[in-house]
């Protein structure tokens, strides 16, 4: 029993805590658009810049061999 008197107040402790975090985040407002971030997906924004790789362009320009010419020449 005697560690009901540790685990009793530590439960309410921790409640209070998860009840202040709540209504700090209403009053910070982060409830207040739920299906605005939702929506925001779905919408055609053709004005901003398409997210592609600069280098991507230059890789598919090059040969299947990695840019180099077909040269077997040995270096020694």
């Amino acid at each position: 029993m005697n560690y009901l008197v540790v685990l009793i107040p530590t439960a309410l402790a921790m409640g209070a805590v998860g009840l202040l975090a709540f209504f700090w985040s209403l009053r910070s407002g982060q409830y207040d658009d739920l299906d605005g971030a939702a929506e925001r997906v779905l919408l055609n924004d053709e004005d901003e810049m398409p997210l592609t790789d600069p280098g991507r362009q230059e890789r598919a320009e090059q040969p299947a061999g990695g840019g180099v010419s077909g040269d077997k020449t040995m270096v020694s």
